[in-house]
């Protein structure tokens, strides 16, 4: 089935964008090697998506009725968007890129769209950031005043800020896998082109090519020009960002992981203060969350036109 190439395309293009993102902090602080990274994150993408990937097929599937023509051009339209940002270094939201796309393909076959779905949709993109921020700045204190008192000793507290590191990391590869895999095969298994285990299996090892492959760039724009990290701070903005996401995967929402931790990472660097927060990067990153949803509609419309 030919059509499925572009879910492929997409899959890689998300691990290449949003997977760098779970070990991002980690590898910036020099916590963790890239390679280790990339490799931890694979493994756990996949898991999280066939334990829990289904649960976020839903709600593509009920936003707009795909055939499986349109669920190719849709999915190619996300993934030439997302390679964009990809190859300029910036992290955007996969799920932002696929409803953009989805949109612009109801628009052009004059199709309904589910504008309650979309709604619900847009409100939980504003929370993840927010979330992120307001749990990681939490965080921080909370568990800084707990290792503190039980983490006295220098090389103990650096054992337990490593080993947190990578268990938080693994625990947001999973929470991509489970949430962010609707991104890639969601369309197809909306149009009845796959079924939601094959949709998983598919879209995990797309996902885990991207991270294999191409995900360095990325890695090091979150790691490194948002806020300086340390170990600790890495590590906070690691776990921060999982939880989010994993929420949001039970509401059966598919968000970003990028968002999720910039919104973490920003969350920090108001506890050490607004200085430590490099507002360029910043607003370039929420230029490209904006133009995201847009680009992908509007890429979507114009193959549809040239081609369908």
């Amino acid at each position: 089935m030919w059509e499925i190439s572009a879910g492929i395309f997409m899959g890689w293009s998300l691990g290449s964008n949003d997977s760098a993102n779970i070990f991002g902090t980690g590898v910036g602080a020099k916590i963790i090697r890239y390679r280790t990274a990339i490799v931890l994150i694979s493994f756990f993408v996949i898991l999280g998506a066939l334990l829990e990937g289904e649960k976020c097929f839903a709600t593509l599937r009920e936003l707009s009725t795909l055939d499986h023509r349109m669920a190719f051009f849709t999915a190619l339209s996300a993934a030439i968007v997302v390679s964009f940002f990809t190859f300029s270094g910036i992290p955007v939201s996969t799920s932002q890129a696929i409803v953009g796309a989805i949109l612009g393909a109801g628009l052009h076959s004059g199709g309904t769209v589910d504008f309650n779905k979309l709604y619900r949709i847009v409100i939980c993109w504003v929370l993840t950031p927010i979330g992120g921020a307001l749990i990681s700045f939490l965080l921080y204190r909370l568990i800084g005043k707990l290792s503190d008192r039980f983490f006295k000793n220098p090389v103990l507290r650096d054992s337990f800020i490593r080993w947190g590191l990578i268990c938080a990391g693994c625990f947001g590869a999973y929470a991509l896998g489970s949430n962010n895999v609707a991104n890639v095969t969601g369309v197809y298994v909306g149009s009845g082109a796959l079924t939601p285990f094959q949709g998983a299996l598919i879209g995990g090892m797309s996902i885990a090519l991207g991270v294999l492959t191409y995900s360095r760039k990325v890695m090091e724009t979150v790691g490194k020009k948002i806020v300086a990290l340390d170990g600790y701070s890495a590590f906070i903005a690691e776990l921060s960002a999982a939880i989010v996401v994993q929420i949001f995967t039970q509401v059966g929402v598919p968000v970003s992981t990028s968002q999720a931790i910039v919104g973490a990472v920003a969350g920090v660097g108001l506890v050490k203060g607004i200085r430590a927060v490099r507002l360029r990067s910043l607003i370039e990153i929420g230029v490209g969350w904006i133009s995201t949803p847009l680009s992908g509609g509007a890429v979507c419309y114009i193959l549809l036109f040239l081609f369908l």
